[in-house]
């Protein structure tokens, strides 16, 4: 699998990250969306990343497969002026046909890198308590700070509580 960061995104890498958070929503990842989720949502959301992304407040990183795309992640830069050497990671996203080959891993090393060559030292991310991710993060040493019950709730309904992480990058 290849690891890209983007600058700009085509119509068709948008439309495959569109893919993307489709499948997650519709393979019940809590990841701000519950169903019904439509096309025209999942592409509301991407038009913003991409506005972001041109305008220098995200950094967006693809994976692809012979298929296309089949993961993401981003860096949120735009924050508070007294949080210069921070970035939240976000919307960390594998297609359910590339789970469980290590493109989450090489998704957070590759944020990891492009945290530290835009100069922030510190990242933080919430993930669902318990899930997979939450798992993948304590494995590459993020450092778990606590959960928040109730935070948000799942595709179809009911709450799950998230998970804080923070990772050092100096």
């Amino acid at each position: 699998m290849n690891i890209l960061r983007l600058d700009a995104i085509s119509p068709t890498q948008l439309d495959q990250l569109v893919d993307v958070l489709m499948d997650c929503v519709e393979g019940g990842a809590s990841v701000s969306f519950v169903n019904p989720f439509t096309r025209e949502r999942a592409m509301a959301f991407w038009q913003q990343v991409a506005d972001g992304v041109a305008r220098g407040k995200r950094v967006l990183l693809i994976a692809e497969d012979a298929e296309g795309i089949c993961g993401t992640v981003q860096l949120i830069l735009d924050l508070p002026e007294n949080q210069p050497h921070r970035a939240d990671l976000a919307k960390m996203l594998v297609h359910r046909r590339a789970r469980r080959k290590g493109l989450g891993e090489a998704l957070m090393r590759a944020a990891e890198h492009a945290a530290e060559k835009a100069g922030r030292t510190l990242l933080v991310l919430d993930a669902v308590t318990g899930g997979d991710a939450a798992r993948l993060y304590e494995r590459l040493g993020w450092v778990r700070v606590g959960e928040v019950p109730n935070f948000a709730l799942y595709p179809d309904g009911g709450f799950c509580s998230t998970t804080y992480f923070y990772r050092l990058l100096e």
